[in-house]
């Protein structure tokens, strides 16, 4: 649902009422820190639950060892 205009400025009317023009610039750059940091750990979050979900890939000398190690050994009798 989009905000329609006449809100968006009736909301910054009130926030300019309250806190006054000296204090709207400091007030901004507050806000855009705080949505910078939130951008930010909710990229870590997603980075963290992607890697956390993506099988390793296995290199070649890996899978050789997995390989002898799995074989069965011969029975002496």
């Amino acid at each position: 649902m989009p905000i329609h205009p006449l809100w968006l400025v009736l909301i910054l009317v009130i926030v300019l009422i309250i806190f006054g023009p000296g204090r709207l610039p400091e007030l901004g750059g507050a806000v855009g820190k705080a949505m910078r940091e939130f951008r930010k750990a909710t990229n870590d979050l997603t980075n963290e639950v992607t890697n956390a979900t993506k099988p390793e890939p296995q290199t070649p000398a890996e899978s050789t060892a997995k390989g002898s190690s799995s074989e069965a050994k011969p029975s002496s009798n």
